[in-house]
Parts: structure tokens; C-alpha cells; sequence
């Protein structure tokens, strides 16, 4: 072991309607004011609550019969819009099934046969508009009250020394969970020899932090972050500052030689060092910024829009080069000034960014382009209470506290930076765990949302390596071991394990609230809802009553059941009893958490 160079003390899822088998004749005026808006209007209700009235064949065979019959080709539209709610919906499929209906006859279904099975699952559209808007908000409003987990208490204790500082000051759960996240995404522009090995790619500490909640949830906070990096900056400019003095003198002595000695090399304009980099920037701003810092930097924004209206802009969308730089991927780009091609090599890029959910739906308009993915999202609580502005006792305020906090980490920072590369790596035993919990994550998001959140879990999975490499590194600041080769701690595998867990609830929020005009926002996810319902142990009456309390028709619930056992994410253990094995799994990493920490 090496000796001890950094000194830890200085550092601060119905029955089949009867129906007459001729329907009363409608004129073409009826069917267009009065059918056509009613059919909207409870098509319109099932879009809004994201219910699924096709469960089982025969449902989904009759209301094809009842669309063709009513409406002909044009009832096709309708059939496509109530279907998707099926998790086993496919649009080629639903389409060839109401060719078949079309070509069906004397089958006596009429749409009767619609208007029985939504009001079976609960739907009872509206009469008029003011009245359909007064059911958006109510939908909007039990959305936005959803409360989401927070982080385990139990964890702070366990933390390296450091976060334990950075979160002490906090007053409730929201705020300790969003200071520890946010000190980890700083501290992570700030580890450049620091790296592990996943997926045999060479990956370093970078993170993407989005918090989001209404406007004075207490986000801001978050601010107090940029402190314990504040001095890292500073001291980049300094350097900056001397080598452009440097520069001028040296420039001016050629400008004064060059007519005597054509030889004399005229000297190089010397890099811009810094730490923090502006988002609103043009592209080439941006990038070259990164490239005078060896691809290093973080963006630090207490207001989303701003990088969301720079990605918006010609000159500021730079939304690629900020993808690639969660990868590392190289990113070039032309310096029209200098007529120079610059490729930037392995670029680590950090970004903390606050705001309401309006600018993460600017920011990120939908999850296509996998932007939404390298993210980690926060969704804090509102609580309705006054906060008491006088609990934080420090004696010079928040804002000396972190500063000292910051000075404490700038010496660290150096101590890294002069020695030799550091690698975290997982004991087999960790991999081996790391590898199951992601693999029954995915399965069940895969069961419950669309396909477009997986590659959100699949990301989850570095970002969980990156958080446990950083809770690693901060290990150093309290025994000094800087080996070339570090393996990680049990309690803070854990403990990585055990935020990503509640971060993926966080982000399936952000994820269901992306704007509604894409195809992802128009699931409500009772699915999860319902998964989430499920205690350890339940019987059959158990989640029918959790059906009936999320205004899930029991066929429906039953269909949801069948799936969640074939999935693995449910275990019939007998007849009408079941075991809920997300929720064994959980209870699994908290046991295993705890007996690491009285074995320490």
C-alpha cells in the first residue's frame, strides 16, 4: 500500500352485450352532430385515463363489429385509438382484424356494444367542453400530487464523510436527496484520471442532473453545489489570466521582431481554462471551449430553458456533441477562424440543471434521440407547509459552509491530479448482483412501459457504476490509499444500488409527463401503478381490491396479473396466492445493506 499523501483531518385486465339484431336507422346528419361527437368524446375520456377497454378477444372481435357497423372504413381510426391501450397491441394486426369485420355480416353488434363496455371500465365522458376541461385538470392535478420516494434515511450515515458535510445542513428528505446528487454530478467534472471498465469500454465519472418541480419547491438549493467546485474554476481562470499576460508579452515582443527576423515564431494564443461552461453558447463556443480544457468541463444551469433555447437555436444546437459526451465519443468540429478541423477525444461532460417540468418537456420534447435517457431526474415533492427559514444554524451561512467545503475538496482535487490514474473496479460478487438487479428492472419496465423507457434503464446502469466509482474515490479523502486499483465497498455498492432504485421511479414520472403530443405521453402507466400496489404477500381478492381502488376493471387486473407472472416479476405461489418479487428483491438489498454496515 502506498504511503499516505493526502491527510483526511484537512478537510472540514365483460360479458357480450344483447343487442336487437336491427339496429334503429340513423339519417347521415344524426350520426355526424350528435353520434360522431359523442363517440369523440368518450374515446376522448379513455385517452385521457389511458384505460383499456379491448381485454380478452371476444371484446376486441365486438367492438371491431360495432365500429365497422356504425361507421364503415372511417370507424378503422377509432378501433386503432381504444386498442393501443392493450399491451399486446400491434398495429398491423388490429388492422387485418377490422378488414375482417368489415367483411363481417349479420353479426348484430352494433356500437351499443362500445358504449357498454367503457362504461364498465369506469368511463363516463363528459356532456360538454367545460366539463371535459374540468376532468383534464383533475387528471393534471393527481398527477402532479403523486408522491414520488426519496432516498432512505439510513443511507447519510453510511455515506463517504464528505456528502455526509454537503448534506448536513438539509431540512427535509427533498432537499438532502437533491445536495447529494447535485455535490455528485459537480465533484464529477472533477475527477479526469479517475475511470472503471464497463461493458469493456474505458468510462469515466461524468453525470447529466435534471431537478424538476414547480416553481418554489426548494430547487434552489441546488445552487450551493456550484460552491464545491467554485474554487477549482477559480483557480483555471487564474491560470488562464497569467498564460494570456504571458501571451500579450510575448506577442508584442513579435510584432516588434518579425520585420528583423522572418524566422521568429510567432507564439500561440493560449487556451481558455475553466470549469464551468456556458450553455447559452453557440455549437463551435461550446466545443471549443471542451477542447481548451482536454475535453473536460461542466455545465451548471439553475434555469433549464436556457440550454433547452440554445439546442433550439442554428448557432447554439449543439445537442449531438452534448449526447456523444456522456459516452465519451468523440466529437469533431470545424474552427472556421483558424480553417482548422478539431476532433475532441474522449470528452467528459458533467451538466446539473433545475427547473419546472415545463422545461424538461422544452428541453426534451420526447425520448427519441436518447437525450431523455443520459439523464437522472429528480421530481421533487411539494410540501404545503412553511418552511421554517430559521433551522439552518451556521454561523456565516450557507454560502461559507460550502465554500469551505470546496476549498477542503480543491486540495483533494490536486492531490488526484498529480498521481497516477485510479481504477474502481466491482468484486465478483458485486457484478454478479449488479447484473441480476438489472436484468428484473428491465424485465419489468419492459412489462409496464413503452419501449422507449428501457433505454432509460439501461443507461441507469452506468450511472449506477459512476455513482458508486465517485462514492469510491471520496473514500481517499478519509485514508489517503491512492493504489492504481481500487475496489469498490460493499456498503457503498449498496448504497448506489439504493438511490438508482428511487431514481427510477423519478424518471418513469418525467417520462409519463413528456408532452402530449407524442406517442409516449398518452399512457398513464396504471400498469406500474398497479404493480407498485402490490404488497409482499397478496391473494387474488388483495389485488382485485387494489383494481377496484385504481379504477381498474378486475378483467383487465387479471390479464395484468397473468402477465406479471409470466414476466417473473410475480410468483403464484398457490391457488389465488402471490409473491410480489420486485418488492423481495428490494427488501434483499436492504438486508444486505444492513449487515454491511454492522460489519463495519
Amino acid at each position: 500500500m502506498n504511503k499516505k499523501i493526502f491527510n483526511p483531518t484537512d478537510w472540514l385486465e365483460t360479458p357480450k352485450v344483447e343487442v336487437p339484431k336491427k339496429p334503429i336507422p340513423k339519417t347521415a346528419a344524426t350520426v355526424n352532430t350528435v353520434v360522431a361527437n359523442e363517440i369523440e368524446t368518450y374515446i376522448g375520456a379513455i385517452e385521457l385515463q389511458s384505460i383499456d377497454i379491448t381485454y380478452g378477444y371476444a371484446n376486441w372481435r365486438d367492438l371491431g363489429f360495432a365500429f365497422a357497423e356504425e361507421y364503415g372504413e372511417t370507424g378503422r381510426d377509432y378501433f386503432h385509438r381504444i386498442s393501443k391501450y392493450n399491451s399486446s397491441y400491434n398495429s398491423k394486426e388490429c388492422d387485418e382484424q377490422f378488414n375482417k369485420c368489415l367483411k363481417a355480416s349479420g353479426t348484430g353488434v352494433t356500437i351499443a356494444t362500445f358504449y357498454y363496455l367503457a362504461k364498465q371500465a369506469g368511463i363516463t365522458a363528459p356532456k360538454n367542453e367545460k366539463q371535459q376541461q374540468t376532468t383534464r385538470n383533475t387528471i393534471e392535478e393527481e398527477k402532479q400530487v403523486k408522491k414520488l420516494p426519496t432516498f432512505p434515511k439510513s443511507i447519510v450515515a453510511s455515506l463517504p464523510q464528505f456528502l455526509q458535510q454537503v448534506v448536513q445542513p438539509t431540512t427535509s428528505n427533498e432537499e438532502s436527496d437533491i445536495m447529494l446528487l447535485g455535490a455528485l454530478t459537480t465533484l464529477s467534472a472533477c475527477f479526469p484520471k479517475l475511470y472503471g471498465i464497463y461493458d469493456g469500454k474505458k468510462v469515466g465519472t461524468n453525470l447529466f442532473l435534471f431537478v424538476t418541480a414547480p416553481a418554489s419547491a426548494g430547487k434552489g438549493r441546488l445552487t450551493q453545489c456550484k460552491n464545491l467546485v467554485n474554487p477549482i474554476h477559480k483557480e483555471m481562470r487564474e491560470q488562464a489570466n497569467d498564460l494570456k499576460k504571458q501571451f500579450e508579452v510575448e506577442n508584442a515582443a513579435y510584432n516588434m521582431t518579425k520585420n528583423k527576423n522572418p524566422d521568429t515564431e510567432k507564439p500561440t494564443k493560449p487556451p481558455e481554462r475553466m470549469l464551468f461552461i456556458p450553455a447559452n453558447n453557440s455549437t463551435t463556443g461550446v466545443f471549443q471551449l471542451l477542447s481548451d480544457n482536454e475535453g473536460k468541463g461542466l455545465i451548471f444551469e439553475t434555469e433549464g430553458d436556457t440550454l433547452a433555447q440554445a439546442f433550439k437555436s442554428d448557432y447554439g444546437n449543439y445537442s449531438d456533441g452534448f449526447r456523444k459526451a456522456f459516452h465519451h465519443e468523440t466529437i469533431s468540429y470545424y474552427r472556421r477562424t483558424d480553417r482548422e478541423y478539431v476532433d475532441i477525444e474522449n470528452p467528459c461532460l458533467s451538466t446539473v440543471l433545475s427547473g419546472t417540468p415545463k422545461q424538461v418537456s422544452a428541453l426534451i420534447p420526447n425520448a427519441e434521440n436518447g437525450l431523455f435517457s443520459r439523464f437522472i431526474f429528480y421530481y421533487m415533492n411539494i410540501t404545503p407547509i412553511w418552511k421554517n427559514v430559521f433551522e439552518i444554524q451556521t454561523e456565516n451561512g450557507l454560502d461559507e459552509y460550502y465554500n469551505a467545503l470546496g476549498t477542503a475538496f480543491l486540495g483533494f482535487y490536486k492531490t488526484l491530479k498529480n498521481n497516477p490514474p485510479i481504477q474502481v473496479t466491482f468484486s465478483l460478487q458485486q457484478q454478479i448482483k449488479f447484473n441480476e438487479y438489472f436484468s428484473k428492472i428491465q424485465t419489468k419496465y419492459l412489462n409496464i412501459q413503452t419501449e422507449d423507457y428501457i433505454a432509460t434503464i439501461r443507461r441507469m446502469g452506468i450511472i449506477a457504476y459512476r455513482i458508486a466509482m465517485l462514492f469510491t474515490a471520496l473514500r481517499i479523502m478519509e485514508d489517503g490509499d491512492i493504489n492504481p486499483k481500487r475496489e469498490c465497498e460493499d456498503v457503498d455498492f449498496n448504497n448506489a444500488i439504493t438511490i438508482i432504485d428511487v431514481l427510477i421511479l423519478h424518471s418513469s414520472q418525467v417520462f409519463n409527463a413528456l408532452p402530449a403530443d407524442t406517442k409516449l405521453t398518452t399512457r398513464s402507466n396504471r400498469k406500474e401503478r398497479f404493480l407498485e400496489s402490490l404488497p409482499n404477500q397478496f391473494s387474488r381478492q388483495d389485488y382485485l381490491d387494489s383494481a377496484a381502488t385504481l379504477k381498474i376493471p378486475y378483467k383487465t387486473a387479471e390479464g395484468y396479473i397473468t402477465k406479471f407472472v409470466k414476466a417473473g416479476l410475480i410468483h403464484r405461489e398457490s391457488n389465488g396466492n402471490y409473491l410480489n418479487n420486485s418488492i423481495q428483491e428490494n427488501k434483499g438489498n436492504e438486508e444486505l445493506k444492513e449487515t454491511s454496515l454492522r460489519t463495519q
